[in-house]
């Protein structure tokens, strides 16, 4: 499967359904930034937190590697941006 890849700058739901985090590349970072992921097919109580809050570092790549090349998500990913943040996430 291919991986896809959304660029991202406020809190976004990425994608509903099963799937795969494969990276997050932190692009820009100010003003207190901080990133939080979650296994979510939407905002609110019940989500998994797969990443809890932290603070990404500008022109920083996080690759998501394991056994099998990312973390697996089964509702959604769903993402809280905090302060100024340009982030990409790669996903299938």
């Amino acid at each position: 499967m291919a991986a896809n890849y959304l660029n991202l700058s406020a809190t976004t739901q990425i994608k509903v359904g099963a799937g795969k985090l494969k990276g997050i590349m932190c692009s820009t970072a100010s003003a207190t930034p901080t990133l939080a992921v979650y296994d979510s097919a939407t905002a609110g109580t019940g989500a998994v937190t797969m990443f809890a809050e932290f603070v990404p570092g500008a022109h920083t790549m996080y690759p998501l590697t394991g056994d099998d090349g990312g973390i697996w998500f089964s509702k959604g990913l769903y993402v809280v941006v905090g302060g100024t943040v340009g982030v990409t996430f790669i996903y299938e």
